[in-house]
């Protein structure tokens, strides 16, 4: 281990010594300074993983979540000095963290987090207006491709993702029922939020995300849940902002 790497990790790990040969300006010793030091960035780190994750925060509780946020940060110093970008290898990270693995749905929670900053940071994108759509022939409508804001993100989960979500976040929700769930994360405005997509609307979104034309994605969606709800999936989509441009099909 290198020097570099050995005060990188006594950093990040308060149960590790002070490096050997610190010294201050003067040239004496200076193990103390260093665990003050020490002592802010590990507060710093946790700050920005509480404040990043503020629904695995909710659903772990405090004390659980900073014995797992200490585990993380020791395996995942940041790469980036911007500490509002910290923690993208948290729900992987979860997948394996034996202490909290029988609650299976918290890396899906922090892909939700992830997926809401994300949105939160995306660069802006003007909407297109509410009747673009229907404003076009069908047969024309069918090969157009729809352009998707930088914010939209899709999450397919096994668990009830969104209700988890709004028990946790929305007054007055209620308890979260079994099943499968999709999400759209979206940005109308200034504040990202998520949205419950009906079935098939992932793949939806997916396939005009892909770059697939309106009708092959209605196909896709077809495909995955017969009987889906067209009407109802671009309505959210318009409603949240999320369809920023039209490329009809050249003459």
């Amino acid at each position: 281990m290198n020097r570099e790497t050995e005060f990188r990790a006594a950093l990040l790990d308060p149960v590790r010594p002070a490096p050997p040969g610190l010294t201050d300006g003067t040239g004496r010793p200076a193990a103390r300074r260093f665990d003050v030091y020490r002592n802010n960035v590990t507060a710093s780190l946790l700050e920005a993983l509480e404040v990043g994750f503020p629904l695995l925060a909710k659903l772990t509780g405090a004390a659980a979540f900073r014995n797992m946020a200490l585990a993380f940060l020791r395996a995942h110093p940041p790469e980036d000095p911007r500490l509002a970008l910290y923690g993208a290898a948290l729900p992987g990270f979860l997948e394996r963290f034996a202490p909290l693995a029988r609650h299976g749905y918290l890396p899906d929670a922090a892909r939700l987090d992830l997926a809401l900053r994300h949105a939160y940071h995306a660069a802006d994108a003007e909407p297109i207006a509410p009747d673009a759509l229907a404003a076009l022939p069908p047969d024309r409508l069918m090969h157009t491709r729809l352009s998707l804001a930088p914010a939209v993100c899709i999450l397919r989960s096994r668990w009830p993702l969104h209700a988890i979500w709004a028990f946790n976040m929305v007054e007055g929700a209620p308890k979260p029922a079994p099943g499968a769930q999709d999400v759209l994360v979206a940005r109308p405005g200034f504040d990202p939020a998520p949205h419950l997509l009906p079935p098939g609307g992932a793949a939806f979104v997916a396939a005009l995300a892909d770059g697939a034309p309106f009708g092959e994605a209605h196909a896709a969606a077809e495909a995955a849940a017969p009987g889906f709800d067209l009407a109802a999936t671009l309505g959210l989509l318009l409603g949240a902002g999320a369809i920023t441009g039209l490329t009809p099909p050249e003459e």
